[in-house]
């Protein structure tokens, strides 16, 4: 997600294009560490002594900023650790000298990486002088693109011992045996969050890019840096939070979320949206959205020639969207069936009265699709029929082998959850759920700003995408606490133990023809965990895999001509047993997975009808695409 991209005013994403012709052993801009340094002189020298002192006075304010934040009233606690990890460690810690034989085996492969990469070193022999950078692929990582990190043999050794120690130390579960699949799942996960924050390139004095940029600038990005550091210090209350985006040039309704339609309905906790028809004629079965209620709803709406409602319309189709209520203390009891009652049921209800139609093809992404395919099991059990078909977007109805996420869900997370729910007054703080999903990916959405903004001095970029990802929602504590039992902790859907409305709920029950989208490199739900759900339905599934991950994979659209996806041949009508023997038979096709979907949808989407417009079965308009329920920030 955290690309180097930027967005102007309007909203348009427009690539940074790499300057060209740069001379081998130079940097972007022109310059490296050592020609910058070599240009320094007395006036230089001067400015960077004053800036230097005005960043000593300020570091000494930061300390007061980050005490006065964390001492505030409303701030949240500061704990040690949050996430219980001591008692994994300590386990992991015991096996580990527990077996000396595989302990020192793991010490041999240590140090017989270091020993290469300081053989090497001696045999360029620290060759200053040398004019061309001579990346190698062992060691390839963009922390370390820049040219100088190859050039200079200092930073050139530093790299490569850095990712060697990380390498090792990040895969030192693999020889501990006996751990349980939490513990290993948690001290994997927090040993890469360890190595990750340790990386040469996070501080000022063993980052050469950094070093170039204070002394081009006689320390003014240092000084920038810490005005910087400081701001988001208040902002997080004496927490560290990176701000990713300028969020400025954004305005939802405007430049952001502009296709237009009217909201037709305003309930409990959604709203729903109609999108304007731009054909004369559409198809019979509209479609209904449920998107995931801890995002907005217009990442499906992001920019004109981006957003897949637009192109919808675009294909003839009547395009319906639940746009979730950002809730606050007084929804806290608001439940898992709440959100089945009052969302997908009310939704469906408005749907068919606005289009005339008692069939709807329903769309669930995400946490939205898990929502849609319980209350479908429901439906299956009670006789609702109103569900003509149904797609997921990157939905988990199995969470036996869920992605990373699993790892904030044992005993000491859940308590900690509880206790910030409690410190909220009955909702899950949006910062939470914000700063845990940030560290899934923590060197693209934390330590890459850290950089950018701190030890660069830089202001983050106008980037649409984060900034729909830093417009984050709350979450009532009866509904979260559910879900986190219910599925990641328990898998009581995917066990056929769970009951809802009063019915114990088996997917075999669902007969509706499903189309199944999951992503390559999606870490919030692996393919191998969507493949395990697409086998519980009782009904045909085709399940496709795109390229990139939970979002990219998603929202590509087939005119970007990006990425890639992977369709089933066209014998296979049922779901191989295992996913890897579906993975295997799987062919390869270039650009968005859009057009199979597209194909697919409309064989389920009835006859041509004259163009629906918002309003003409009677129902009243509220107002404007994209509605008011999309407006509320977290922070008001």
């Amino acid at each position: 997600m955290a690309k180097n991209t930027a967005e102007g005013p309007t909203g348009h994403q427009a690539e940074e294009k790499p300057k060209t012709n740069v001379p081998p052993g130079k940097s972007a801009d022109g310059d490296s560490l050592m020609d910058v340094l070599a240009a320094q002189n007395l006036d230089t020298l001067e400015t960077l002594t004053r800036n230097l002192g005005d960043a000593m006075t300020r570091m000494t304010a930061l300390g007061a900023t980050a005490v006065d934040g964390v001492m505030a009233d409303d701030a949240r606690p500061l704990r040690a650790d949050p996430y219980g990890l001591a008692p994994y460690a300590a386990d992991v810690t015991t096996r580990l000298v527990s077996d000396p034989e595989k302990l020192a085996a793991a010490q041999q492969q240590l140090w017989q990486g270091y020993a290469e990469i300081w053989t090497e070193a001696m045999k360029a022999g620290l060759d200053i002088g040398a004019t061309e950078a001579k990346p190698d692929p062992k060691y390839a990582d963009k922390r370390f693109a820049d040219p100088d990190w190859q050039r200079l043999p200092m930073f050139n050794l530093l790299a490569k011992t850095y990712l060697h120690t990380a390498n090792w130390f990040t895969g030192l579960i693999d020889h501990v045996e006996g751990l349980d699949d939490m513990t290993r799942r948690k001290a994997t996960f927090f040993n890469k969050q360890f190595a990750d924050a340790f990386s040469p390139s996070n501080f000022l004095m063993t980052n050469p890019v950094a070093l170039r940029e204070a002394l081009r600038t006689g320390g003014q990005s240092i000084v920038r840096g810490l005005a910087n550091l400081e701001q988001d210090l208040k902002r997080g209350q004496g927490r560290l939070t990176p701000a990713q985006v300028d969020e400025r040039p954004f305005k939802i309704g405007e430049n952001i979320a502009i296709t237009p339609g009217k909201v037709i309905h305003r309930g409990e906790i959604i709203e729903i949206l109609q999108y304007d028809p731009v054909t004369p004629t559409v198809y019979a079965t509209p479609i209904l959205f449920f998107p995931p209620w801890i995002n907005k709803f217009y990442i499906l709406d992001m920019r004109q020639d981006n957003s897949m409602v637009k192109w919808l319309t675009e294909q003839g189709h009547s395009v319906f969207v639940v746009s979730w209520l950002n809730p606050g203390v007084e929804h806290t009891d608001k439940t898992f069936e709440d959100y089945a009652r009052l969302g997908i049921y009310e939704a469906l209800d408005v749907v068919c009265k606005a289009s005339g139609q008692n069939k709807v093809n329903t769309v669930g992404y995400c946490i939205g699709g898990t929502l849609l395919a319980s209350t479908m099991a429901v439906m299956a059990q009670t006789g609702d029929t109103r569900i003509n078909s149904t797609t997921f977007f990157a939905s988990q109805q199995d969470f036996e082998e869920a992605g990373d996420l699993k790892v904030f869900t044992d005993d000491a997370a859940i308590q900690y959850i509880k206790d910030e729910i409690e410190h909220a007054g009955g909702v899950l703080d949006a910062t939470v759920m914000g700063e845990t999903f940030n560290f899934l990916r923590a060197n693209d959405l934390v330590w890459s700003f850290v950089v950018n903004n701190y030890l660069m001095g830089r202001d983050p970029k106008p980037f649409d995408l984060l900034f729909w990802n830093a417009d984050q929602t709350r979450m009532p504590k009866a509904l979260h606490l559910f879900y986190l039992d219910n599925f990641y902790r328990h898998n009581r859907l995917g066990k056929g133990e769970m009951t809802m409305s009063g019915y114990r709920l088996n997917l075999k029950d669902v007969k509706t023809p499903i189309y199944m989208q999951s992503s390559k490199e999606d870490h919030i739900a692996p393919w191998r965990s969507i493949y395990r759900g697409a086998k519980l339905f009782g009904g045909p599934v085709r399940m496709i895999l795109a390229g990139s991950g939970h979002i990219a994979g998603v929202i590509n659209h087939p005119d970007a001509k990006k990425y890639q996806h992977w369709l089933p041949p066209a014998t296979m009508t049922e779901l191989p047993p295992t996913a890897e023997a579906w993975q295997s038979q799987l062919i390869e096709h270039k650009g968005s997975w859009w057009p199979d979907w597209a194909q697919w949808l409309g064989e389920r989407s009835g006859e041509q009808v004259p163009a629906r417009v918002p309003g003409d079965t009677g129902l009243p308009i509220l107002g404007d695409a994209p509605g008011s329920y999309v407006l509320v920030k977290s922070g008001d």
